[in-house]
C-alpha cells in the first residue's frame, strides 16, 4: 500500500489551460482533480489512471499550444517581411 498518491498534474494543466490550450487544459484539470479523490477513497489503480489521463491531455495541450503559437509568430514575420517587400510598411507611418 502507498502512502502518497500519483503527481496530479494540477499546476500543469492550469498553466497550459491559462497560456497554451484552453480545451485540453480543461480535461487536464479534471483529471488531475480526480487523482487525490480517488487516491484518498482507496482506489489506488483509479488515482494512477487519472494522472496518466492527466499528464497526457497536458502534454496534448501544450504542445498543440506551442505549434500553434510558433505557426502564429511565422505568419506574423511573414506578413511584415511581405509587406516590407510590396512597399506597404512605410517607416514614416510609425
Amino acid at each position: 500500500m502507498r502512502s502518497s498518491p500519483p503527481k496530479t498534474w494540477l499546476a500543469e494543466s492550469i498553466l497550459v489551460t491559462l497560456f497554451c490550450c484552453l480545451p485540453f487544459g480543461i480535461v487536464g484539470i479534471i483529471n488531475a482533480a480526480k487523482v487525490e479523490s480517488a487516491f484518498n477513497s482507496g482506489d489506488h489503480d483509479g488515482a494512477d489512471r487519472a494522472s496518466a489521463e492527466a499528464k497526457k491531455w497536458t502534454m496534448i495541450g501544450f504542445w498543440i499550444g506551442i505549434v500553434g503559437i510558433a505557426l502564429y509568430l511565422m505568419f506574423v514575420v511573414g506578413m511584415l517581411f511581405f509587406a516590407s517587400q510590396n512597399g506597404a510598411l512605410d517607416p514614416q507611418d510609425f
